[in-house]
This record gives structure tokens, sequence and C-alpha cells, in this order.
């Protein structure tokens, strides 16, 4: 009787845990269903900044629109090196609106060859990271 009970209680724990894992799964997408999404749709993924001598620094404005149906908004921007820094506007960005995402890399104490920066930029896009890359060739001075 006791091993039955033990069995009741563990596939009533099971059934519960799966119940609730397809609810928070669901409860994560904040745009709703994937369709609904923002989507964040960029000019141009990649930007070749040539050759640049080694110290300087080099921007770059990556063009993006909402091609989606509801607001996007980024959460978070980072660089494959510290080097790279990107900068995003911080308010929703409308449906069929355009935003930037400026992106300056300062090549001070690298060593002079190709440079191929990863910028990732995270956001309630479906998936949830977008990203494009700053690509170049350092020279010595």
């Amino acid at each position: 009787m006791r091993t039955l009970f033990f069995s009741l209680v563990a596939a009533a724990m099971l059934f519960s845990s799966c119940h609730q894992s397809t609810g928070s799964a669901t409860a994560g997408n904040a745009g709703g269903s994937a369709e609904n999404a923002p989507v964040m749709k960029f000019e141009k993924e990649t930007h070749d900044f040539g050759k640049l001598i080694t110290g300087r620094k080099v921007s770059y404005d990556f063009k993006f629109t909402n091609t989606g149906k509801s607001p996007l908004i980024i959460t978070d921007g980072y660089a494959s090196c510290g080097c790279t820094k990107p900068e995003w506007p911080k308010a929703p960005i409308k449906p069929g609106d355009s935003g930037i995402i400026h992106v300056t890399f300062d090549s001070q104490g690298k060593t002079p060859g190709l440079q191929d920066k990863l910028i990732t930029i995270t956001a309630n896009t479906v998936p949830a990271q977008n990203m494009v890359h700053l690509i170049g060739e350092l020279t010595a001075q």
C-alpha cells in the first residue's frame, strides 16, 4: 500500500512538472507567437572597414528596421572582444520604424592582421540574438 501511495505521488509530480514546463515556455515568449514577434532586419550585416593603421579607431552604424508586428526592444549588446563597443537605442522601435546600432572598434594594442569582430544584439525577437560583423585589416604604422 505504501509503495502504491509513493508511486501515485511520483506520477502526480511528473505530470505537474510537465504541465508547468509547457506553461513557462509559452509565457517566456514576450512577443506572443513567433509570427507576431518583432523582426530585426539589418540593411547590411557585415561591414569591411578596409585597412586601418594599428592604434586608430573606426566606427560604423548598422541600420536596421523592425519588420515585425510588435515593438522591438533591445535588451543587450556585446562584442566578441573588449576592443569593440556597440551602442543601441534604449526606446522600443515600433513596427516599420528604423534604428541604428553604432559600433566602435579601437585597434589600440592589437596585432596587425585580419580582424573579424562579432557583435551580438539581444532583443525580444525570435531568435533572441541578432548578429553583425565588423571586419578589416590592421596594418603597422
